[in-house]
């Protein structure tokens, strides 16, 4: 049986472990959350994120330590732990660098081990950890995945592109291979160094967000004109140079992602003497969007009695997050301006909101 481990099994490693176990693979997953991993152990964790339960309950060779030496068990080690944005805009590397001292403290490593960096992190961070790591015996390559929150196990298993920044072509080569056998939807393998990997992550993200500010700027002027926009959208979309994935007009892009990722990529742009303007208007466009979608209610809906019902507020129908989501800011700022505002939403997340300070009609 192929063995593999995996540090940190929040909801992505969680779910990565469990694709990985379904297709044949032992996973020794290590986390510090022991509560947590006794939930794990029986089998008696909840997931908000579909196709998890399952997988879990049929789960046979999955194995839940707490004692960081078991991880070590295995050549190959996935790294999935979290990086969220500094007030900068750069990522917080201190999980990574935690992991680092642990990895630092064991000595030089008999048998190469090889760090897989899954979660995202600011272009050269890995070249550093490389050197930092070199004489302990330690590979780094990098390797994030292109998911959203509430399809991330099908994300995984159906993706369209697999990036590797690899520490040689010998790891890209394993890499690769434990990806062939991970996913149904025979996906591109675009293989690079590290640093390439690491603005590759960045840049597709914010390919996609300026696609989305495009397409709401574009919906904004035909709304303002009387124009038809979805049609307009349509047929630009309709063109193959284009296409028509993300070319909607609807709430703007939020969560736990494309906002960081965009912001990250003009910094390191500026950081190397690239004024990164594309990033910073869609970041502007996204702003301004929100603007104009109030506009468009209240010229249409001048009756402020009339409950506005919304179905979801968070950033996505699918995912219970409520990261920068546009659809929360578009109903606060109707709840601002007098209108009466009804959320019909999950009580996982009618509790968030309770907690954040923000109460709405039915909550």
């Amino acid at each position: 049986m192929k063995s593999v481990s995996v540090i940190g099994i929040g909801k992505l490693g969680l779910c990565f472990a469990l694709n990985l176990e379904k297709v044949g693979y032992r996973v020794d997953a290590y986390d510090i959350n022991t509560q947590y991993l006794d939930l794990l152990r029986t089998k008696k964790f909840k997931s908000t994120e579909p196709g998890v339960d399952e997988l879990l309950q049929n789960s046979k060779n999955l194995y839940l330590w707490d004692n960081f030496s078991k991880v070590f068990e295995n050549n190959i080690i996935f790294v999935i732990v979290h990086t969220p944005s500094l007030p900068d805009g750069k990522y917080d590397h201190s999980h990574i660098e935690s992991l680092k001292d642990k990895l630092i403290s064991l000595g030089p490593q008999k048998q190469t081990k090889h760090l897989v960096i899954n979660c995202t992190t600011f272009p050269g961070y890995c070249d550093e950890l490389q050197k930092d790591l070199k004489d302990y015996n330690y590979t780094v390559s990098y390797n994030p995945e292109f998911i959203a929150q509430g399809t991330i196990v099908n994300d995984q298993v159906n993706a369209d592109m697999i990036l590797i920044g690899e520490a040689n072509r010998s790891v890209g080569n394993v890499i690769e291979n434990i990806y062939v056998d991970h996913c149904a939807s025979n996906p591109r393998i675009c293989r690079m160094d590290r640093i390439s990997a690491e603005i590759t992550k960045l840049s597709l993200n914010c390919f996609l967000t300026t696609k989305i500010s495009f397409a709401n700027m574009i919906g904004d002027i035909a709304k303002r004109v009387g124009g038809e926009t979805d049609k307009i959208l349509e047929a630009i979309g309709s063109d193959s140079r284009v296409g028509g994935k993300y070319l909607k007009w609807g709430y703007g892009y939020g969560g736990p992602c494309f906002p960081r990722d965009n912001r990250a990529l003009h910094v390191f742009a500026e950081e190397n003497g690239i004024d990164a303007q594309i990033s910073k208007s869609t970041d502007k466009m996204n702003e301004l969007h929100l603007t104009y979608q109030v506009e468009d209610f209240i010229r249409g809906n001048p009756d402020k009695d009339i409950p506005v019902v919304f179905d979801y507020v968070t950033y996505k129908p699918q995912s219970t997050m409520l990261e920068e989501s546009q659809q929360l800011k578009f109903a606060l700022s109707l709840q601002k301006l007098g209108y009466n505002v009804v959320v019909n939403e999950r009580n996982s997340v009618i509790k968030e909101l309770k907690e954040s300070g923000i109460e709405f009609k039915n909550n």
